[in-house]
């Protein structure tokens, strides 16, 4: 697995403990991606793993993470659209679908606090409520 850039220690040793593959691609000035494979998809979606990309600003972990991006793309089993998401996110020269996500002003990202395993409980959250609209 590629390691581009470096992370924290602190997400090193989060995704270790996942038992999943993961890669950093970019870096030196440019965009920076954290791939994480084989992520679980919660049932009703039509896969049950996936790549997850996080794009991760030049100011990590001071900075937000925003958003989540899925290869393959996913769809709900039911056929209904999921809102908010798109295919245009190019990434390692795959098509990511971007779900169009993100924080509140009542959940705000806290520096010092929020990291990647922070914004995954997020992605699971998303994944899981999308399900949940009729």
């Amino acid at each position: 697995m590629r390691r581009e850039f470096s992370l924290p220690q602190f997400d090193v040793d989060y995704l270790n403990t996942l038992g999943l593959q993961w890669e950093t691609l970019g870096g030196a000035g440019g965009t920076h991606w954290l791939l994480i494979h084989e992520w679980p998809i919660k049932s009703g979606y039509n896969v049950d793993r996936a790549t997850v990309a996080l794009q991760l600003p030049s100011n990590y972990p001071d900075g937000q993470i925003d958003m989540a991006y899925f290869h393959p793309h996913l769809a709900r089993k039911d056929g209904r659209t999921i809102g908010a998401s798109s295919s245009a996110q190019q990434v390692d020269g795959r098509s990511f679908q971007r779900w169009s996500r993100h924080r509140t002003r009542e959940a705000p990202w806290r520096p010092g606090e929020d990291d990647v395993s922070t914004h995954l409980v997020l992605v699971d959250d998303w994944l899981e409520r999308e399900l949940e609209k009729r």
